[in-house]
């Protein structure tokens, strides 16, 4: 059920958003994602949280950030479940893990490693961070649909960026490089900071959640390749896909 108080950190009330929202991580971002909807206007702008809101398919749909991180993220979240969202779909940027993949791709993600501290707050580690399947089947859609590149996999969702692009200088370098070995070695496809803590909001309050990312860089290619920089293919998937969620919806309620 929706609040009706307007809410500390997002800075918004009930009516401000829509059950469908594109979840950013830069503010800067929010605007141009905004772009692809129809009459989007920004609603409020407070600390890393900046949202717009629009319509698609005659439906109100919301862009908001999350700001970096699953900490970050999960206060968004919440408070967005608090105003009546239902149905999210994070669009990023992620670092390749895979040596086969090329910067550019997308990575649709299908499951998030838990290699950060804020989703133990919410359930123990054993619980996985998945997707809800009718998001990660509507990004797949939408992505084969556009004709672009993209991978189906596990993400790294991880606390530390430095961690991971700087391990050797890190007290403990030996063991997040053995642990960055095994996740490769499980066939983990990129590296990002939010997936997982969307994922178990989602489990814990019954909502819709998916992750689409592009993969800008690859750690892990024999030979350096430049970062991408089409963002607008995630932006793009990530439209198409609340696109295809938002039809599956208006056919229900049809019926």
């Amino acid at each position: 059920m929706a609040s009706p108080q307007r809410m500390h950190h997002i800075d918004m009330q009930a009516g401000d958003v829509g059950r469908y929202v594109l979840l950013p991580g830069d503010p800067g971002r929010t605007e141009t994602i905004a772009a692809q909807l129809e009459d989007g206007r920004e609603v409020a702008y407070k600390r890393e949280y900046r949202t717009f809101t629009g319509t698609l398919l005659g439906e109100k749909v919301s862009v908001t950030s999350t700001g970096i991180g699953n900490p970050s993220a999960a206060i968004a979240i919440e408070e967005l479940i608090m105003l009546g969202a239902d149905t999210f779909i994070r669009v990023g940027t992620s670092g390749a893990m895979q040596p086969h993949i090329v910067p550019g791709d997308l990575a649709i993600v299908s499951g998030a490693i838990r290699d950060e501290g804020t989703s133990k707050h919410y359930l123990p580690a054993e619980f996985p961070a998945v997707p809800h399947l009718d998001v990660l089947l509507a990004l797949r859609q939408a992505a084969e649909q556009l004709g672009l590149r993209h991978h189906v996999g596990f993400s790294h969702s991880k606390d530390s960026f430095y961690a991971q692009h700087a391990p050797e200088r890190m007290p403990i370098a030996s063991e997040l490089q053995a642990r960055w070995l095994a996740w490769m070695a499980g066939g983990a496809i990129c590296a990002e900071m939010e997936s997982a803590i969307l994922f178990i909001l989602g489990s814990i309050y019954r909502k819709r959640t998916g992750s689409v990312l592009l993969m800008a860089i690859n750690q892990t290619a024999p030979t350096p390749l430049p970062p991408a920089r089409e963002q607008e293919h995630s932006v793009q998937t990530a439209i198409e896909a609340m696109k295809i969620l938002i039809r599956q919806d208006q056919q229900k309620e049809a019926q």
